[in-house]
């Protein structure tokens, strides 16, 4: 697969990553140890070298997971977590002060069972803590040989701009995708000015632009989409337009919706890396092809016309959640 650099720091990484939060956390029953191993692994055979994780996916078992999973390969490969809430668990505020950072980079250290972090990202900006603390503690820790990059997740153009100023960021992970493209408006162009890479979550709108996803899709009671405004059963039903203006496209050129939609997200910048999440040896194998797709100037232009039409229903998260985002 194809490499990609995020940041000036020299951060090399395949042109897709992995996101191993699915397999612990957020999408229904965890995946047993052993599956999880194993679609790490395979995602790694397929060239993937960035793989994407947080204390708050379990919270810790995914972490766990990572660390069994890529440790014969450890130094074949970038890992990513973060930091940011209270005792690690996502239910709780945010919490970024100086001592929790280190506490949590200790923790992490451990359950990866690795030496040094690649990645280390801030999981939601605390309101509470000036980011200018944020970024020179992590400074501390790259000086210490424990992290090697900062990264900032879902964080607004002023604390991207006061962060970097401190310590350069490598890349800013957030939400991202044929049917979140709000990124365009502000956040792009800073990232761009700054040398900063961007590595969209949710590149395949949580499962929704593959097209497994109806109205009539029995999420499962521990599913977190079952919360989200997006995915009520109506809006589903209106934004399946979408789904099927991808799908016309995706068939015209012989391949998939999820193809689609991350080679619409590699298209657009070089330095953009999308992370899609799987759990099946058969989606992972559709989500790296992907990477072989190449759209061109043309294309691009037909997609983003034949989508303008398409108005997408309903928040990307509720409203708790949404509160915790930085704008």
């Amino acid at each position: 697969m194809q490499k990609r650099t995020l940041g000036s720091g020299g951060l090399e990484v395949s042109a897709l990553g992995y996101g191993c939060m699915g397999l612990s956390f957020s999408y229904g029953t965890p995946v047993t140890t052993e599956d999880g191993i194993g679609i790490i692994r395979a995602a790694h055979a397929g060239g993937v070298t960035f793989f994407d994780t947080a204390e708050v996916y379990g919270p810790f078992t995914n972490e766990e997971l990572v660390g069994a999973a890529l440790a014969p390969m450890r130094d074949e490969v970038v890992i990513a977590t973060k930091f940011g809430f209270l005792d690690g668990l996502a239910s709780k505020p945010q919490d970024s002060r100086p001592e929790s950072i280190r506490r949590a980079c200790e923790g992490s250290l451990r359950r990866l069972r690795t030496d040094r972090i690649d990645l280390f990202y801030q999981h939601r900006v605390d309101r509470n803590v000036p980011i200018e603390d944020v970024a020179g503690t992590v400074a501390d820790l790259i000086a210490e040989g424990k992290v090697l990059h900062f990264g900032l997740s879902e964080a607004g153009v002023d604390t991207i701009r006061r962060a970097h100023a401190v310590q350069p960021v490598a890349a800013l992970q957030s939400e991202y995708s044929l049917w979140w493209r709000e990124p365009e408006q502000a956040i792009l162009p800073v990232l761009e000015e700054l040398g900063i890479g961007f590595v969209p979550f949710s590149p395949l709108g949580k499962g929704f632009l593959t097209g497994a996803i109806d109205e009539t899709t029995d999420l499962g009671d521990s599913d977190f989409r079952n919360s989200v405004p997006r995915f009520s059963g109506e809006n589903r039903r209106v934004n399946r337009r979408l789904v099927d203006e991808i799908g016309r496209i995706a068939d015209a050129r012989g391949v998939t919706k999820a193809q689609i939609a991350l080679a619409w997200l590699l298209a657009q910048k070089p330095w953009i890396v999308p992370i899609p999440g799987t759990r099946t040896p058969q989606r992972l194998e559709e989500n790296l092809g992907a990477a072989d797709v190449v759209l061109n100037v043309d294309d691009l232009r037909a997609i983003d016309e034949a989508l303008a039409a398409i108005d997408i229903v309903g928040a990307r998260y509720n409203a708790n959640a949404m509160a915790r985002i930085d704008r």
